[in-house]
């Protein structure tokens, strides 16, 4: 039997009716005028200030869609402003004419600040892999392509192992001190068929069977258009304010921080080849990184480059790789409730974690495309807290549950199922962190991608019916719908939750 993984609670405990304190301030200020109209018999006024404040109430407290009417109203009206400026639609350089460093990336919304460096050369074959800087939030990340036998058919045990090797991962990646964001990306990929036309083109024999050939061209046809491809990839994030220190004593600048990076990277490498079960590893470089956003962001140019790499074994002259400059999109418009991105369109919905827990691979139906054509993709983000933050914020967490309970106790109001779990969780994740554990806010994100002569609203609909299927509740990222798509289809070490200097 796999385990259940079920200790997480809320990431901020109100300690006042699940109030926090920015909340309980804005509702004591909207209520205390009330209470000084009635001391003074003004009834009328009195009246007039207790609409104010329960509108106010409603505003704060009241969440819709997972954010308070007030966070939405803010959102729209940013929204609404870069609309009518124009900022919500992005046109390359390329499309326009206008590109000239080919090496520079040139990507659409929060990957502006996006710039690819070819790291130190290593090993025997003096490998230049791929260095993300992100100048935006400043961090700097790698990321690595990676294989891994599933766990669908494994058992009990193996999962447990697997779960077990996921903790050491990231307590290792927290004892360094370094390491900000451990991101895992997984995208099925309809299968064009590239490389088995290829293979029908050296090897099938002019003098064949015919009736044999149509039959397997027939049998080619149905099958391509149901299978998939699987593409995973990992990725840790680094913020500048951490790496500074160590990089000065590597020779500082871009070289220094490069020979961090590796050392991390064979760390992580380790870990995942070791406890997780990964049957290879392999760190991108700047070529095969450009080529995983290209995919990203137009699934279908897959075949063109395949039959590209085909050509080039017998004329070296033909171009194998994806410029910098054209990696991302011709065009990209962002709307309320989808991304358009060249000939595509994608939605996207984060998951929100059951209170009854999930197993490991819990997330396998959210892959499953229900149409030809489809490409689904998801990722994990673990952000890991540094010792000092994780210990304040569950001393405070386990202050607050504690105090919501005495409060209740002492208004005599009868304590429900979940106050009572999220009082024990506290606990448990106390004593968790006190035994060495790191602190971890996982959160994870879907995406669905189709063509834009499908109905993506539609498929939509079909990815949260996945997700509630998978025992997860959805929640789609209106107006937020470009981060979404950057997050779970582009292995940049992109995230939700992350800010500048975190």
């Amino acid at each position: 039997m796999a385990a259940v993984y079920d200790d997480y609670g809320p990431d901020r405990v109100g300690f006042f009716f699940g109030l926090t304190g920015p909340r309980l301030a804005a509702l004591t200020l909207a209520v205390i005028p009330v209470f000084v109209a009635a001391n003074q018999q003004r009834w009328l006024l009195a009246a007039q200030l207790a609409a104010i404040a329960a509108v106010v109430t409603v505003l704060v407290v009241v969440p819709v869609r997972g954010r308070s009417a007030t966070g939405w109203l803010l959102a729209s009206l940013s929204f609404t402003v870069g609309k009518a400026f124009g900022w919500t639609s992005w046109r390359s350089k390329a499309a326009t004419g206008k590109a000239e460093a080919l090496e520079n990336a040139d990507l659409p919304g929060v990957m502006t600040g996006i710039e690819v460096h070819d790291g130190a050369p290593k090993g025997p074959t003096q490998t230049r892999y791929a260095v993300i800087q992100d100048h935006g939030l400043r961090t700097w990340a790698m990321t690595a392509a990676i294989r891994h036998p599933g766990v669908g058919m494994a058992e009990g045990d193996r999962r447990d192992q697997y779960g077990r090797g996921l903790t050491e991962l990231l307590d290792v990646a927290a004892r360094a001190s370094l390491i900000s964001d451990v991101v895992f990306l997984v995208r099925t990929v309809p299968d064009d068929g590239a490389e088995r036309q290829q293979w029908i083109a050296a090897h099938r024999r002019p003098d064949g069977p015919e009736l044999a050939r149509r039959m397997n061209d027939e049998l080619a046809t149905a099958l391509t258009r149901a299978a998939v491809r699987t593409e995973s990839f990992v990725t840790f994030v680094v913020p500048e304010a951490r790496i500074t220190k160590q990089a000065r004593e590597f020779g500082g600048g871009l070289e220094g921080r490069t020979r961090v990076l590796y050392a991390l990277a064979d760390e992580i490498a380790a870990m995942l080849r070791g406890g997780i079960g990964m049957t290879d590893v392999t760190w991108l470089t700047s070529p095969q990184l450009a080529l995983a956003v290209r995919t990203g962001f137009a699934p279908a140019d897959r075949a063109g480059i395949i039959d590209a790499l085909a050509a080039h074994q017998t004329d070296p002259t033909v171009c194998t790789e994806v410029p910098w400059a054209m990696a991302g999109p011709s065009g990209a418009d962002t709307t309320m409730r989808h991304y358009s991105h060249d000939a595509w369109n994608s939605i996207s919905s984060t998951l929100k974690l059951p209170d009854r827990g999930a197993c490991l691979g819990a997330l396998a139906p959210v892959l499953t495309p229900s149409e030809p054509g489809e490409r689904r993709s998801y990722t994990v983000v673990f952000p890991i807290l540094p010792f000092s933050r994780a210990d304040r914020q569950t001393a405070s967490g386990e202050w607050a549950a504690d105090m919501g309970e005495g409060l209740r106790g002492r208004l005599q109001i009868r304590q429900r199922s979940r106050d009572r779990d999220n009082v024990t969780r506290a606990h448990r994740l106390d004593a968790k962190l006190a035994s060495g554990h790191a602190l971890t806010r996982p959160y994870a994100v879907a995406c669905v991608t189709v063509t834009k002569t499908m109905r993506v609203a539609e498929f939509g609909r079909r990815l949260d019916a996945s997700i509630r299927r998978a025992g997860f509740a959805p929640l789609r990222l209106d107006l937020a719908q470009d981060a979404g798509f950057a997050a779970a289809t582009l292995p940049l070490g992109l995230g939700l939750t992350r800010k500048a200097d975190e």
